[in-house]
């Protein structure tokens, strides 16, 4: 089945001090975007591969792409005023039968994962992956806190792949504020979502301690 990913890009990197978007931070030569892009790209040389920038960071984008010679083709996209509409605006581009949204601030998902999520999704048609809780974790309310058994918990990670039908219809609904993630969106349909394992080194560099980590990761 032929492939598409939407990759998902936007904000200025405040919590890391930076003055330019956090997926165009350098890492190891390179802006963290374009290693994300390049891990996909060598998963499979012919997936169509889509970004979605604000509109004021494309001119940018295309800046990096002369200085640092990225010749890997992508489709760049505006994004919208939320996440939703960012991604509702990838799907108008997305050719593929199974479909995959990932962040573009997640450059280390390995191949592993990725191959897991669209052979799952060729049979599940809703694909995530998530990985185990190692920390203890407390509900907190209003009057208490009260410890719960992290085993019934996951964190879930990107990319996440759909079906193009599935993921397709599921845009085709009104935005709402419970929409954390893709899966959420579909799941809203009463799609089931399927599990699959992700790696732990795949995290979303937003901190100034994830950019440390990620200079040792690349």
């Amino acid at each position: 089945m032929t492939k598409s990913i939407i990759i998902t890009a936007g904000g200025i990197g405040k919590r890391m001090g930076a003055t330019i978007p956090k997926q165009f931070i350098e890492v190891k030569g390179l802006p963290i975007l374009m290693h994300t892009i390049t891990k996909f790209f060598d998963f499979d040389n012919s997936i169509e591969i889509i970004i979605v920038l604000p509109k004021d960071h494309i001119d940018y984008w295309n800046e990096l792409v002369v200085k640092y010679d990225f010749l890997i083709p992508v489709t760049i996209v505006e994004g919208g005023k939320e996440r939703f509409y960012s991604i509702k605006n990838g799907l108008k581009y997305a050719n593929g039968e199974l479909i995959g949204i990932h962040d573009g601030v997640r450059p280390f998902v390995s191949q592993d994962v990725i191959q897991s999520i669209f052979d799952s999704a060729r049979l599940n048609k809703a694909v995530i992956p998530v990985i185990d809780l190692k920390e203890s974790i407390r509900r907190v309310t209003t009057v208490e806190t009260k410890s719960v058994d992290r085993n019934l918990f996951k964190i879930v990670q990107t990319p996440q792949c759909f079906t193009s039908d599935v993921i397709k219809s599921a845009y085709l609904q009104g935005y709402s504020d419970e929409f954390t993630d893709d899966a959420s969106v579909v799941e809203k349909m009463g799609t089931i979502i399927h599990l699959v394992k992700g790696n732990d080194e795949n995290i979303k560099i937003t901190t100034p301690m994830d950019l440390k980590l990620a200079t040792i990761l690349a």
